[in-house]
């Protein structure tokens, strides 16, 4: 047999080429992908839903398939789905509390990992309405980071990044509406790709949370976060936001060219303090310092962000409003879930409109940063993951400032709605990952992949492990 019946590392594409070559099956893959997660469930707490019964009758579908000679890009391959996506059959409970009933059919972006074969092995933990930068709630309890169980993995795609990273799928889909894919990509040591708004459709919303959040793709390598964004890519019939596709995977395996690239190390506008913490810097620098080495020019300079974080707020509280509104337990929400919707609910009239409208005039005077340069690289966050349970008791404003501390750099890209990928950056004190952006104008996902897998063969980072990891084998036994 191929190493692969037995091998946690293979990623997407290795394992999609080892179905398709029938070195493994479906079968095998999903009875070995659910003993790793009942293994580091105890310890990871990633899922929130295991799909165990219907992933196995699915898988049985796939080997048929195969056996017949049907061939799509993920057919039997095993992924994972943030717990904010339908799934027909289970619930949407995206991070709260209560039984939730189950949802009669799949969100688009999950209709067309199926389309492309993949089976949904489960869902993955979330904090509530994917507000916050760590992923714990009373709830589920606290999801850990595989590189350290002290620490957070981030959010809010926190449970997604979790199980990529500790090798128990091979890639997930999360949710980006102010860092939620590139946050925890950063502090888990994985590609996060965030891409144009409605590149990956939010439907049964046209648009999630006034059309800053996006989903978007969790990966080990640079080639599977492009697969599976190839794969989920498209829109629903009545989707707003429809732009033009792009071959994700074919970029992947493309030179970028020499490219002019803004190191961007200044935090955007804050209403609150945040201050780039010195060891992240160091890293995102050495990052710069070789890609001049692989023939960019790389210079300082800061996008003209001007006040956008005015604009951002009420998109934002008036999206989390509209969630609460159809709340099935409000009363079991946190309060500063209840306290954010009220705001929220003030700012839904002229406030938000101003908000959407002031889009325009942000996309012509940034977008005007990129008749100068191409690329963008920027921190992902200010600071290293924190440890768990440190923002959770907090209060309103207290959690506010520790988010704007921690991570002040992601959201302004969901405000313009452009794509941004997460590329490991290195380690700092005590083992744990950090994170850049790199940064780039509307439907530019194929430069930025571009570049990233770039970097990736220079750098390998996808051949550092973290110490919580499991293996089929292992959990098994």
């Amino acid at each position: 047999m191929s190493r692969m019946t037995h091998d946690r590392s293979a990623g997407l594409v290795e394992t999609a080429r080892a179905l398709a070559d029938g070195t493994v099956t479906a079968r095998a893959l999903v009875e070995r992908t659910l003993a790793r997660i009942e293994a580091g469930q105890g310890s990871l707490n990633a899922f929130r839903i295991v799909r165990a019964e219907a992933a196995l009758a699915e898988a049985d579908a796939a080997d048929k398939e195969l056996a017949a000679g049907v061939r799509k890009p993920l057919l039997g391959v095993p992924v994972a789905v943030k717990d904010d996506m339908d799934v027909a059959g289970e619930p949407t409970a995206f991070g709260c509390q209560g039984e939730f009933p189950p949802v009669a059919e799949d969100g688009e972006a999950v209709r067309r990992l199926r389309a492309a074969g993949a089976i949904v092995i489960g869902k993955t933990n979330t904090c509530e309405f994917g507000q916050w930068p760590f992923t714990e709630g009373p709830a589920f309890g606290a999801t850990r980071n595989p590189w350290n169980a002290d620490h957070t993995p981030g959010g809010s795609s926190g449970g997604s990044a979790a199980a990529v990273a500790a090798g128990l799928v091979p890639a997930a889909l999360g949710s980006d509406g102010a860092g939620s894919v590139r946050i925890p990509a950063s502090w888990t040591h994985l590609i996060g790709i965030k891409p144009q708004r409605g590149r990956i459709s939010t439907w049964p919303r046209g648009e999630s949370f006034q059309g800053i959040t996006v989903n978007g793709t969790l990966a080990r390598t640079v080639a599977d976060a492009a697969l599976l964004l190839d794969a989920a890519s498209g829109n629903h019939a009545l989707d707003p936001h429809r732009p033009p596709s792009v071959d994700a995977s074919g970029a992947a395996r493309r030179d970028p060219g020499r490219l002019r690239i803004a190191l961007a190390l200044k935090p955007p506008f804050t209403a609150l303090p945040a201050r780039l913490d010195p060891q992240v810097r160091a890293k995102v620098v050495q990052l710069a310092e070789r890609l001049a080495a692989l023939g960019h020019t790389v210079e300082e300079a800061d996008p003209p962000y001007g006040q956008i974080g005015l604009t951002f707020i009420p998109r934002a509280t008036v999206g989390l409003a509209e969630r609460v509104g159809e709340a099935p337990f409000p009363a079991l929400l946190d309060r500063r879930t209840r306290d954010a919707a009220r705001l929220g609910r003030l700012l839904g009239g002229a406030p938000l409109r101003a908000a959407r409208r002031a889009e325009a005039v942000l996309h012509r005077r940034i977008g005007a940063f990129f008749t100068s340069y191409d690329v963008v690289l920027a921190p992902t966050t200010a600071a290293p993951p924190p440890r768990v349970g440190s923002m959770l008791p907090l209060g309103g404003f207290a959690t506010d400032r520790a988010m704007i501390a921690a991570c002040p750099y992601a959201w302004p890209w969901n405000v313009l709605g452009w794509p941004g990928v997460n590329v490991p950056a290195g380690f700092v004190d005590g083992g744990l990952p950090v994170g850049a952006q790199l940064l780039g104008p509307a439907n530019s996902e194929p430069l930025l992949i571009s570049l990233a897998a770039q970097l990736e063969a220079e750098l390998r980072w996808h051949e550092a492990w973290p110490p919580l990891r499991l293996d089929a084998d292992s959990s098994a036994a």
